[in-house]
């Protein structure tokens, strides 16, 4: 590239022409090749995907790119706040490098990279350090709008029910109307996110004290009625470091972080080994290896991004308290006190940001297959040492991102309901959760449907290629000559 002459922006119009000749010459979307079906005079979907953040539209991408049309994405977040992006991820930008092909496919002019430098120039992107989380949010949407993916917004499912070993029915609300409806698929995607099996994880003793005085960092919190008060944030991963400095932007009187560890992580320990070979190979390991690597990196602990962190520190009145653990919590006079190792400390509010857990009661929505889903702790026993809480409640995942039975043959069903998001980690890798792998997730999530419904139609299948009759050769290609007959034959003849 000429850094003198840069390229200039040639406008998402241009963008999106270059896009569908690229689709055009890849012959993509293929054709739909999946039977139609009806069930109680509904047709019935192919896949329905559970959430429309980034893993819902690549799993919906995939699946089209594949030549699976019948799905459908429902979201219950207005169009435009599908995950987290501008809801509550408070950094300021993506930690990941703004080289990423992330959702793209393996396509050129489906990148972040080329959307952005389409608008603002090649110059503007040499320029950019890391991506404005905004920003990749309007990438995003548009993203869903260029591959005309089919999302429903204002839906939430309430419910989700087998009806055969083979189908699943979905109960869900409307928000857009207020109206209730049913929905039939053969698949279900959960593309939920961190919290897809669960919720904010919290500490028992945050419910010691009253609603008003504390708040999750995943939760909507009003920063602006933070003005003039004192805040703690338990923890020190991103969302802490996010969440205290949007504190302190907002005028909190003082923020502090309240950190157990003695010294703050500072090597992203997956970041050193991320390479094709992990991205292909994770799911091929043993449980053993699994358990290794992930038990590892969980115990390193992923540090917070620098910049998230000096968000905190460029601030007078944000303060680290490191080595320091929280035992309790309590009122005290219209304050909350946190009790810590180092003494009683005073508050006007706490936000923890203590991450997530798998608590599928507080998933109504999976209350029917709850029972019966294999997790880790049913079929592995970890090493002297390496126990982890986190871990143990990890679903136990198939090959293709699907549930598996605790007891074999107690819920057939169950492998139609494929977990794409964060808890499928110990078993697939993180294809499901982050940026930097999620394409090829959705490929082996998409791979695996494809294959399950070609297999369950076969009967179908097979009757199309009996009754295919479109001749390639129309009859007039040849001559068919009399074969000559040696005058020994004609004399035996006569």
């Amino acid at each position: 590239m000429n850094v003198q002459n840069p390229q200039p922006a040639i406008g998402l119009a241009r963008l999106e022409q270059r896009l569908a000749e690229d689709l055009s010459f890849l012959e993509l979307p293929p054709k739909e090749w999946v039977p139609a079906t009806e069930y109680d005079g509904k047709r019935v979907h192919d896949a329905v995907v559970i959430g429309a953040g980034m893993c819902g539209l690549v799993a919906a991408a995939s699946l089209k790119m594949l030549g699976i049309h019948n799905v459908v994405c429902l979201d219950r977040a207005p169009e435009g706040s599908e995950g987290p992006w501008v809801t509550f991820a408070r950094m300021e930008t993506l930690r990941s490098p703004k080289q990423l092909t992330g959702p793209a496919l393996g396509l050129p002019t489906l990148t972040f990279r080329a959307w952005y430098v389409a608008q603002f120039g090649a110059g503007a992107w040499e320029a950019l350090g890391k991506i404005p989380k905004d920003q990749w949010m309007d990438y995003l949407v548009w993203y869903r709008k260029v591959l005309s993916l089919p999302v429903r917004n204002l839906v939430t499912v309430t419910n989700i029910t087998p009806v055969s070993d083979d189908l699943m029915a979905l109960d869900a609300s409307d928000g857009a109307n207020g109206g209730q409806e049913r929905l039939y698929a053969r698949h279900v995607v959960l593309a939920t996110g961190r919290d897809g099996l669960g919720g904010g994880y919290l500490p028992d003793f945050a419910q010691n004290v009253g609603r008003r005085f504390w708040a999750h960092s995943a939760d909507e919190i009003d920063f602006a009625a933070l003005g003039g008060k004192r805040v703690a944030v338990i923890g020190a991963g991103a969302s802490a470091m996010d969440n205290a400095a949007t504190a302190l932007e907002a005028g909190a009187a003082g923020v502090d972080m309240i950190i157990r560890r003695k010294h703050m992580p500072r090597i992203n320990k997956f970041t050193g080994i991320s390479s094709q070979g992990v991205v292909q190979g994770f799911a091929g390991l043993s449980d053993d290896w699994k358990w290794k690597f992930l038990e590892y990196t969980l115990g390193a602990q992923t540090p917070p991004p620098r910049d998230s962190t000096l968000r905190v520190s460029r601030h007078p009145n944000g303060r680290f308290f490191l080595d320091t653990a929280v035992g309790n919590v309590r009122e005290n006079g219209g304050k909350v006190v946190v009790e810590t190792s180092r003494g009683d400390l005073e508050y006007d509010f706490v936000i923890f940001a203590t991450g997530f857990c798998v608590d599928l009661d507080r998933r109504p929505e999976l209350k029917n297959f709850a029972p019966f889903i294999r997790f880790w702790k049913d079929v592995h026993e970890p090493a002297k040492g390496a126990a982890n809480g986190e871990l143990a409640t990890s679903p136990y995942l198939g090959p293709d991102f699907e549930f598996l039975e605790k007891v074999p043959g107690s819920c057939p069903a169950l492998r139609l309901v494929h977990c794409f998001n964060y808890p499928a980690s110990l078993s697939h890798g993180k294809l499901s959760g982050d940026i930097p792998a999620v394409s090829n997730g959705g490929r082996r999530l998409a791979r695996g449907i494809a294959r399950s419904l070609f297999v369950a139609d076969r009967e179908a299948h097979f009757a199309n290629l009996v009754a295919y009759e479109t001749p390639e050769l129309l009859g007039d290609e040849w001559t068919d000559s009399a074969p000559l007959l040696s005058e020994t034959s004609k004399g035996a003849a006569e």
